[in-house]
């Protein structure tokens, strides 16, 4: 490989290497900006719900009764209540906005990872190409010298030369187009586990939340005031307890529905469940596809060896010929064969790792 070559694959590497960590701050930004948001509004939630409401109005409790006014203030056990289980519930939000964004960047990245990985190792298996045919070249550059050789031998070791730096380039090449960030390193199986954990912990406290409306023990406290004569003025103090009698089927449906949205966002489409169970049969469908190409190369690759074992005593100008294009080919299906066995690897470890 050239000085020039090697310097654009340094600066390919340092680009993406650039990239990945400019992702990963990404998504951790977006899910603290995210948290920040529901957590201000939580916080502005529990302020209402915690702080006294003033009151003031005009009443008249029967027509034998004067006209009175009051004015002071009243608070709600149940809102108090309700301002932790709201602070609670923005916080499990956060807890699965991060398990969600952080599974489906695993999901959406998983093939493009595969991938570099792939493309990568090819890159070595061409650089050992590489090397055996820069032996066979000085060994018959020697040997033409000698005239031993003719020059459509030399030519085809050089055509084979040419066909791997086109595959060099077009492999670095693809690395560089490819974009994947820093991924979270957990299985795929754990990462929406934990997210469906977090969607069952959300709609829990939700269900919290909501089952708080049930009942409620409201306290006013203030100063009245008869308006007509304008005198007889006293503080006054109410305590009023309610309960909802539905509350048996409120609570029943909220069972229902926290599971009913379980069940959705088990076949929602776009979901990280479902799109898990996407990737899943496509590393399947990839790995029967590589495992059915690694069984065809195989099979040319025998026939290669077979011809070479034919030609490899004989010492003519025409076998030396045929033995290094027999050479060369192998050279070329090796790279093939090993990308292939390369792919299959890791396709297996990955579908037994993550699911």
């Amino acid at each position: 490989m050239s000085w020039s070559g090697r310097r654009l694959a340094m600066a390919a590497l340092a680009m993406m290497s650039t990239r990945l960590m400019a992702q990963d701050a990404t998504l951790r930004a977006d899910q603290q900006a995210y948290c920040a948001y529901v957590s201000e509004q939580a916080k502005a939630q529990q302020d209402l719900l915690r702080t006294p409401s003033a009151v003031s109005g005009v009443t008249q409790a029967t027509a034998a009764l004067p006209v009175q006014m009051f004015w002071g203030v009243s608070s709600s056990l149940s809102d108090i209540r309700k301002a932790g289980l709201t602070m609670d519930a923005a916080g499990k939000n956060c807890q699965l906005y991060m398990a969600t964004t952080s599974s489906q960047q695993a999901i959406a990245y998983a093939f493009p990872n595969l991938e570099k990985q792939a493309l990568d190792h090819r890159l070595e298996l061409i650089q050992q190409a590489s090397d055996e045919l820069d032996t066979l070249t000085v060994s018959a550059t020697k040997m033409l010298e000698a005239q031993n050789v003719t020059r459509p031998m030399l030519f085809a070791l050089q055509t084979t030369r040419i066909k791997l730096d086109a595959d060099r380039a077009d492999t670095q090449s693809k690395v560089a187009a490819l974009y994947v960030p820093e991924l979270n390193g957990k299985p795929i199986k754990e990462l929406v586990a934990q997210k469906q954990a977090g969607e069952a912990a959300e709609q829990a406290a939700l269900d919290k939340l909501s089952r708080q409306s049930n009942w409620d023990v409201a306290l006013s406290l203030g100063v009245r005031q008869q308006i007509n004569p304008f005198d007889d003025r006293g503080l006054y103090g109410a305590v009023t307890v309610s309960y909802n009698l539905g509350s048996p089927a409120i609570d029943k449906h909220l069972d229902q529905a926290a599971s009913a949205y379980s069940d959705w966002k088990t076949v929602q489409q776009g979901d990280v469940a479902r799109n898990a169970e996407v990737l899943k049969q496509q590393l399947n469908l990839s790995l029967a596809a590589q495992q059915a190409r690694l069984k065809s190369l195989q099979g040319e690759q025998d026939r290669v060896v077979n011809n070479l074992q034919l030609v490899g005593n004989v010492d003519t100008t025409s076998a030396l010929e045929f033995r290094n294009q027999l050479t060369t080919t192998r050279l070329l299906l090796r790279i093939e064969t090993g990308d292939a066995g390369f792919r299959i690897q890791e396709l297996q470890d990955f579908l037994r790792t993550n699911y």
